[in-house]
């Protein structure tokens, strides 16, 4: 047997081991009906962003009045603006008279600052089952919402539904997690909003991923590549050579369900190679949100890193881990258990500080939690 030294043995130990860390209570459920700024029934699906300026943004599902999908539901945002340590109030991103506005997925355009938040909508009357295709009253509806001054205040909803949506396409949700800006190749400066769809394929409803791409900072939008059947919600992150890399959660049918769906795009998100297609063994999910987010890249013989985080079992939700990809995602040979109980939605952030900011659901959506960690 090859001899371990001890700086290898601890290295291994320190990568593979359970972590403690602090967390902090970001958004707490009173599972009870609530107007009042700051309480809901239940907080629930969380996306996180770090503005130009450095500050944090921890946006939320304020679900007033029920902890289901469709019930009165406003997209929210605390602001922090010493990396993590203290939070500021609640503030009201996007509510629209007791109906649902929600599935927040925010970015940050490079060259002016602007905070886009994307966000869906539908009426608090009309179920997903009952969601029918189209742009009408009852069916579900996308929106565009910005900040130009760090996070503070934004701007009336535009609705963009008719951009974003196919007439045939019924259930639709931006994210649910952060987006990303293209920094790279033909397409830098094109932002990339993960998304998904319900449709029928073969004269048989099914899920979609796809991406909805604006190359002039927000003002149009256009639907560009769409996922095999059985993908849904998903999350986007640039390679090294410029390619997007989407991964996705697989819907209830797929073969392989208990890994998650990656889809490669090598035009700036217009179309994916569909010989590229993969389920990637190494992560595991239970039919759950995942987050993937780029923590640096390349420098010399420094690696880049890519880090994913998701309840990493088969079974059901929980132990939250997150992962380090040295190598754009082929293997995944860093993984810390952040949480061993209930843990479900998650996302991620590169820090200012060079660390990982996770924000995720714990413990049946009692609370939605903010925790650090350093990734090598």
């Amino acid at each position: 047997m090859k001899k371990i030294t001890l700086p290898l043995l601890l290295l291994f130990l320190f990568a593979t081991s359970p972590l403690a860390v602090a967390a902090t209570t970001i958004y707490q459920s009173t599972k009870k009906s609530s107007q009042e700024p700051g309480k809901a029934h239940t907080y629930r699906i969380p996306a996180l962003l770090v503005t130009q300026k450095g500050t944090l943004l921890a946006f939320a599902e304020a679900r007033r009045n029920a902890g289901g999908d469709t019930c009165d539901i406003d997209t929210v945002v605390r602001r922090s603006t010493d990396g993590g340590k203290t939070w500021g109030p609640e503030i009201i991103a996007f509510a629209e008279g007791g109906n649902v506005a929600g599935n927040p997925c925010p970015v940050v355009d490079q060259k002016t600052g602007r905070i886009l938040l994307l966000t869906t909508w539908n009426s608090s009357k009309v179920h997903e089952k009952k969601i029918v295709p189209g742009f009408g009253k009852d069916s579900r509806r996308v929106f565009c919402i910005y900040s130009d001054d760090d996070g503070k205040s934004w701007s009336k909803p535009k609705e963009i539904t008719r951009q974003a949506k196919k007439e045939n396409w019924g259930w639709y949700a931006t994210g649910p997690g952060s987006a990303i800006q293209l920094t790279r190749g033909n397409h830098q400066g094109r932002i990339i909003i993960p998304c998904d769809h319900k449709a029928k394929v073969k004269d048989t409803w099914t899920y979609c991923s796809h991406i909805l791409y604006s190359d002039d900072a927000g003002e149009n939008w256009k639907i560009g590549a769409i996922s095999s059947d059985g993908l849904n919600e998903c999350e986007a992150v640039e390679l090294e050579n410029g390619d997007i890399m989407l991964n996705s959660r697989n819907h209830r049918g797929q073969k392989n369900m208990t890994t998650r769906g990656v889809s490669i795009s090598r035009d700036g998100g217009e179309t994916f190679d569909a010989k590229a297609f993969h389920h990637n063994e190494a992560l595991v999910e239970p039919h759950c949100q995942a987050s993937i987010r780029r923590l640096r890249w390349k420098e010399g013989a420094k690696p880049g890193v890519i880090v994913f985080s998701n309840p990493a079992s088969k079974d059901s939700r929980i132990k939250m881990t997150v992962r380090a990809s040295y190598d754009d995602g082929k293997t995944w040979p860093f993984a810390k258990e952040i949480y061993a109980g209930g843990s479900a939605y998650s996302d991620l952030a590169a820090l200012p500080c060079g660390k990982v900011g996770l924000l995720y659901e714990k413990d049946r959506y009692k609370t939605i939690e903010f925790v650090t960690l350093e990734v090598e």
